[in-house]
């Protein structure tokens, strides 16, 4: 298995498996909105995305990551916000070397950890990211403000 950064020659790999996560988490497929946004993440270096590649080069997973900064801390901080692997592929340790990637990418860019949130349903990453080393925040409430209907 690779683990390799992702850049717009990846895009129409990167469109299905980001169409199959999003889908797996309820949202409509939406294909074009898809590559629009994702384009507009690579090309502005708004985000770092690694993708897992089997060994015929195929892409079977997925993690985007997105820079946040501490105050309190006054530090990098990044916030894991996908990680994908395609059911099929499932059960090889791919998002653990997806994670243990995002976690070099945090050393690397001197950042003090990262940041992960995910549904209190989702028992597969809830029994994931303890094994990756990463703990539950129990002593704080997450709060979020939707400006109108964007969902």
């Amino acid at each position: 298995m690779n683990i390799d950064q992702l850049t717009i020659d990846h895009l129409d790999d990167l469109v299905i498996l980001f169409e199959a996560y999003r889908v797996w988490y309820r949202q409509p497929a939406d294909s074009i909105k898809a590559r629009a946004f994702l384009s507009e993440r690579i090309n502005r270096n708004e985000s770092i995305i690694f993708g897992a590649f089997d060994e015929l080069g195929q892409m079977v997973g997925f993690t985007q990551l997105y820079p946040l900064f501490s105050s309190t801390r006054m530090g990098r901080i990044w916030s894991l916000n996908d990680l994908f692997v395609q059911p099929q592929s499932r059960g090889q340790g791919i998002s653990l070397q997806l994670l243990d990637r995002a976690k070099k990418l945090a050393i690397d860019t001197t950042a003090i950890g990262i940041l992960l949130e995910t549904e209190k349903s989702n028992v597969i990453g809830n029994r994931l990211y303890p094994r990756a080393g990463f703990h539950l925040e129990e002593d704080t409430h997450y709060y979020f403000w939707m400006s109108e209907d964007k969902s």
